[in-house]
């Protein structure tokens, strides 16, 4: 198991707790790289700097909106938490999650 994956994704969870709704059509991206950063994690941030979890929300943000496809995040796994991440990275966590079910399609909310 990798305990600085792992505790980073739980780290994200759980600041944006406040703002997750599993199963909502409405999300936020989020850089597994700078979270890493802020951690103090050199290495998983140089690792991970083009990583993305999704996070999502319980109302649409103000911004900028687009409508992406569902089928755009086929292999995602769901952290107890509500966020989404890539299957590689729930791989390389060493821990097992369930599957991400997302909606037909997303709506990324740009802040």
């Amino acid at each position: 198991m990798n305990r600085k994956l792992t505790g980073l994704l739980d780290r994200i969870g759980e600041v944006y707790q406040p703002m997750i709704l599993k199963g909502s059509r409405h999300y936020l991206e989020v850089s597994v790289g700078r979270q890493a950063q802020l951690l103090g994690y050199a290495d998983l941030e140089d690792r991970y700097k083009n990583t993305f979890v999704i996070v999502p929300l319980k109302s649409p943000q103000k911004g900028m909106k687009v409508r992406i496809d569902g089928r755009t995040f086929v292999n995602y796994a769901e952290h107890a938490s509500g966020i989404a991440f890539p299957g590689h990275l729930a791989a390389e966590a060493g821990r097992s999650f369930a599957p991400f079910t997302p909606n037909d399609s997303m709506i990324c909310n740009f802040t």
